[in-house]
């Protein structure tokens, strides 16, 4: 007894890390495993500093390439008072000049990236504090114009702009109203799936703001009950679905001399997803699609007097599928060119185009271009992220356009992410891989490393603590064609024993989740199935992107088809694999991952023994028209598209275990997806599980309910697996 005691004593002296497991409140209630950031970092404009705000409010100035600095208080926080209380601040933005800050105070949000605040003025010359606009108040999307003497804002949908020197507040537009017309923002499916709120710009001069018009009054309406008191709300917005009908929406310059507006005619278009004025010069550069989102047009509109506007189509892509809209699009100082990207070659690169229509491809290769971070004209670099040397990486590049060779600024491997200062002097990179935490340091131009700003030692110590496993890569084979695909073994892993399996999928249109990248909280949930003796497994399907676009675009008009087929080809091979139980494979999806794990557990039902799916579409025609039928067109032009890939119309093959979960104010992947397949369940006395989170969004977040979800998750694969 005594010797065994004594063995104790040293295996727990030295394998402390062995004595610990991963719980889901380690991961979703006491946040054990959230990886550090580097935040609050704002450039100034020299490029060589930044601000952050100190825990007493104040904006402190630092220096970016000397780690010794101990910061300059550029304003103190005891000037953030309104009658002698302290205002709390979200965020803060100077104008040009850096002169004047813009303060935002109790954001709220509205949608995925909309929200309202209140906004306060604040001179550091004068050091005078003073509210935005208190008459019109919660405000949206408040800006300083280019010169630094007037702030644009949104205000129940119409658009405002105050001059500061006076205080003077002119209406730009007063027909906006809720439900009907909306000006210098953007309508809900705008805002999510052309990834913009932001519908207003101003001109280099800060004479002229052009802004975006929607008239939703033909879109029909969709209606969420909220559960918030004795009588539920009935909470009504306008949501166009596939094949329905959207707002009218129009381009219009105001200039702040003149009391008219002008519409400024486009042609016939369904969509303007972009606007950009040129940073020297009076020219606009408008992006307008069709309906079917496969012929793109650039527009020119340059102001050659306060009356006098001329229009042109400088530019213009078509495909056989859809073309892409990104934010890369980055005009020239010259004023007379832009920087786009395109996919029209095979895989999306970089080109130069004139306004005389001259096009010029600035990047080569058999990879894909991802974002452009900016410009440094002086130097005549563009810096930019791209897959180059596999759809698993990221990396950061610089070249001149001219020139043809890029240069590497940050490791070849892994998931590098880019913020630049100010004048393209120094950027953080964020460097991660999908088995180390992110690693923050900043770079010169160059690349060349200056200092680590964080390293996330903390959590790395943790980590080193846990039974954790490394995430392998592996390709599997599906009609011919290699998918990418990682697994995660449990931590005594012993290949003479069969384990089970749980599968995660995601397999939307140009999303990836097999990714050499840090997963954060949800890997961590990953690792926990791993210690609970669970093989976990994700793999890439035909649709996903950073692999050209052919392999991108292969699931035009038939969303679900090659996914599905590639996900159940996955199970069989892995059902094959010595050390795995073929007649326990598990799997789960959220959203697109939803509608991918219902068709799983019905048309591969011989494959899969249990299947989550967590906000899933059910059925296209019940999603927005813009994502849905950029991929399929409508209901009525693709019927068997929307029909034949429909997990509604499959459950009768259902012999698994299968768990439904959403939240009732889902705005994006409407609760009555799942309600419908409820229906259709029911209809062919299948049995299933339903789980409904009330008033939560497509996110189901917030006190303790991401910590019970997945616990609730947890346990059902524990008992269905």
């Amino acid at each position: 007894m005594y010797k065994f005691f004594i063995s104790f004593l040293i295996i727990a002296f030295f394998f402390p890390c062995f004595s610990q497991n991963i719980t889901v409140e380690d991961i979703w209630k006491d946040y054990k495993f959230l990886s550090a950031r580097v935040k609050g970092f704002r450039s100034m404009n020299d490029g060589v500093s930044y601000t952050k705000m100190s825990a007493n409010q104040s904006i402190v100035k630092y220096s970016i390439t000397n780690p010794e600095d101990t910061g300059t208080v550029l304003i103190n926080g005891e000037y953030f008072t309104m009658e002698n209380t302290p205002i709390l601040i979200d965020e803060y933005e100077f104008n040009k000049d850096e002169t004047k800050v813009l303060l935002f105070c109790n954001k709220k949000s509205i949608y995925r990236r909309s929200y309202t605040a209140i906004h306060y003025l604040f001179d550091i010359v004068t050091q005078k504090l003073v509210p935005l606009d208190e008459k019109h108040s919660p405000q949206t999307l408040a800006e300083y114009s280019p010169d630094g003497k007037k702030v644009s804002y949104i205000f129940k949908n119409n658009l405002y702009v105050k001059e500061l020197k006076s205080g003077k507040i002119k209406a730009i537009t007063e027909d906006g109203k809720r439900n009907k017309i909306i000006n210098g923002t953007t309508d809900w499916v705008y805002e999510e799936e052309f990834g913009i709120t932001k519908a207003y710009g101003w001109s280099y001069d800060s004479q002229n703001i052009a802004f975006l018009r929607f008239n939703e009054k033909k879109v029909k309406k969709f209606s969420m009950t909220l559960y918030n008191d004795l009588y539920p709300d009935n909470y009504k917005f306008k949501y166009p679905k596939a094949g329905e009908q959207n707002s009218r929406v129009t381009l219009h310059i105001s200039n702040l001399n003149c009391s008219k507006l002008k519409e400024i005619d486009l042609g016939d278009c369904e969509y303007i997803p972009r606007l950009k004025w040129s940073p020297t010069t009076n020219k606009l550069v408008v992006l307008t699609l069709n309906r079917h989102q496969n012929h793109l047009k650039y527009h020119l509109v340059e102001l050659l007097s306060k009356k006098k506007v001329s229009v042109s189509v400088f530019h213009e892509e078509k495909s056989r599928t859809y073309v892409e809209i990104d934010d890369n699009l980055l005009i020239l100082n010259d004023g007379n060119s832009i920087l786009r990207t395109s996919e029209k070659n095979g895989f999306n690169h970089i080109y130069k185009v004139d306004f005389s229509g001259i096009e010029k491809r600035i990047t080569f290769g058999a990879f894909d271009v991802i974002e452009f971070y900016g410009i440094d004209n002086k130097n005549e670099y563009l810096y930019f992220s791209a897959a180059a040397n596999s759809p698993l990486n990221k990396s950061i590049f610089r070249k001149k356009i001219n020139n043809k060779d890029k240069e590497l600024l940050s490791p070849i491997n892994g998931y590098n992410q880019a913020s630049f200062t100010k004048g393209m002097k120094c950027f953080v990179l964020n460097h991660s891989t999908i088995n180390t935490p992110p690693e923050y340091t900043l770079c010169s131009n160059k690349g060349v490393k200056i200092r680590v700003l964080e390293s996330n030692k903390r959590l790395k110590k943790i980590l080193s603590k846990q039974k954790i496993s490394a995430f392998d890569f592996f390709k599997i084979k599906s009609d011919s064609v290699l998918l990418n695909a990682w697994m995660l073994r449990p931590p005594q892993f012993d290949s003479t024993k069969q384990y089970p399996v749980f599968m995660t999928v995601y397999g939307g249109p140009g999303h990836n989740e097999v990714l050499d990248k840090w997963g954060g909280l949800k890997y961590m949930f990953f690792q926990l199935l791993a210690q609970k003796g669970y093989i976990v497994v994700s793999v890439d399907p035909r649709g996903t992107m950073f692999r050209g676009e052919k392999f991108k675009k292969s699931t035009y008009l038939q969303l679900g088809k090659l996914e599905t087929q590639d996900v159940i080809n996955t199970a069989k091979e892995l059902g094959g694999f010595s050390y795995i139980d073929k007649n326990r494979i598990g799997i789960q999806g959220w959203s697109y991952g939803g509608f991918m794990s219902s068709l799983a557990i019905t048309k591969g039902a011989d494959y899969f023994c249990s299947a989550i799916a967590v906000a899933p579409v059910t059925n296209w025609k019940y999603y927005d028209n813009i994502y849905t039928e950029r991929f399929m067109r409508t209901p009525k032009e693709n019927p068997a598209g929307y029909n034949d890939n429909s997990p509604i119309n499959f459950v009768n093959l259902l012999k698994g275990n299968y768990l439904l979960i959403h939240g009732s104010a889902d705005d994006n992947v409407h609760f009555q997806n799942s309600m419908e397949m409820v229906n259709a369940l029911v209809k062919a006395n299948k049995q299933f599980d339903l789980f409904v989170y009330p008033n939560k969004n497509h996110g189901i977040y917030g006190g303790n309910t991401r910590n019970h979800l997945f616990q609730m998750m947890l346990n059902y694969i524990i008992e269905n697996i």
